[in-house]
Parts: structure tokens; C-alpha cells; sequence
């Protein structure tokens, strides 16, 4: 694959060859796009939707899951995750919740997106993080459902230290949330 602008990013592209033809032609062409030579097959790779749930309890505190696997594994994070295809953002946050804590949305505000890199098993997606202040009816019942989380817990405002979250657009959704940045 031939690489014309330098971009990082592209080296860490997991094909070599064409997925139609098979051929070993593939040329980048601007930030975004791979060509096939051999046969004008077009690629492009664009942002995934990814959803984040902002969830506090009546103490005022804010629900916090550590991650149960790679990446980032023992690091702090939201719930949340990939929208799937099919989906709206807001219905992908629903299923992402409930999937990982038992949990239904009551109600959901858009808050703020941000973007991101999410590298798995040596690729790298890249992201925009979409974040919601959600309400459910008791964050209290919180459980790890899934291994991707291996606990629940509830920090208080002053008691958040952003550097132990994963993924900075996580982090910053939290400075947002609580007022913490400078576009809020």
C-alpha cells in the first residue's frame, strides 16, 4: 500500500490488499480514502459512533465503570459504546446500558461529542464519542453485567481524578458534566 501523505494514522491500516479484487494496488489518497489501482474499488475511512451515558445518583455522585478487559483494562470509563448499524445514537446508548448494568434510561440529554482513537487488537478506530446525561430510575442498581466492566462505582464530584480514565474523550465528557472545561 502506498502511503502519499504521511499521515500516521494510515500505517496503522490491518489490510494489504484489496477486499474485492484481492489485488496489492491499494494507494492512499488523501486522509481518508484508500484506491484499489487494479480496480478502482473505494474505501473510506470515516469516524464510528460511539455513545456515553453521564449518570448520577441522588447523592450527586457520578456512576463510574472500570474496565474489565482490553483495551485500557483497570481504568476508569462510562458506560456506554459502539452504535450498531441500524441504530440511532440514543438507542444505541439505551441497549449499551442495559447490556452493561441492567439499567433502563428514563430520560437522555445530549451533552457534548468528542473525538477519539480506539485501538484493538493492533487497529486503530477512530471514534467520536457522543456524551448524554442520562437518568434512570435507581443508578443504585448498578451491576457489572458483561466482562468488559469489572466494577461499578460512585465518586463524587470532588473525588474524580480525570487522569484515571481510559480514553480522554471519556475524561473530558466528565470535566464537561461537571463544569469542569472551558466550553461548558
Amino acid at each position: 500500500m502506498t502511503e502519499q501523505n504521511g499521515n500516521d494514522h494510515w500505517r496503522q491500516v490491518a489490510f494489504r490488499y484489496c477486499p474485492k479484487c484481492g489485488a496489492a494496488a491499494l494507494t492512499f489518497v488523501g486522509r481518508k480514502l484508500v484506491r484499489c489501482d487494479a480496480c478502482g474499488f473505494e474505501l473510506y475511512f470515516n469516524a464510528v459512533a460511539a455513545v456515553a451515558a453521564l449518570i448520577v445518583d441522588a447523592q450527586g455522585r457520578l456512576l463510574i465503570t472500570v474496565r474489565g478487559k482490553e483495551p485500557k483494562q483497570g481504568t476508569w470509563d462510562l458506560p456506554g459504546g459502539f452504535v450498531d448499524p441500524g441504530e440511532t445514537v440514543e438507542e444505541g446508548l439505551r441497549r449499551e446500558v442495559l447490556e452493561e448494568l441492567g439499567l433502563e434510561i428514563t430520560s437522555l440529554r445530549y451533552l457534548a461529542s468528542y473525538p477519539n482513537v480506539y485501538e484493538y487488537l493492533g487497529v486503530r478506530y477512530t471514534t467520536v464519542d457522543l456524551g448524554f446525561a442520562c437518568e434512570v430510575d435507581d443508578p443504585g442498581q448498578a451491576r457489572p453485567r458483561e466482562e468488559a466492566i469489572e466494577a461499578v462505582l460512585f465518586k463524587r464530584p470532588e473525588e474524580i481524578d480525570i487522569g484515571r480514565f481510559g480514553f480522554a474523550s471519556a475524561g473530558r465528557l466528565v470535566q464537561r458534566c461537571l463544569g469542569r472545561d472551558s466550553e461548558a
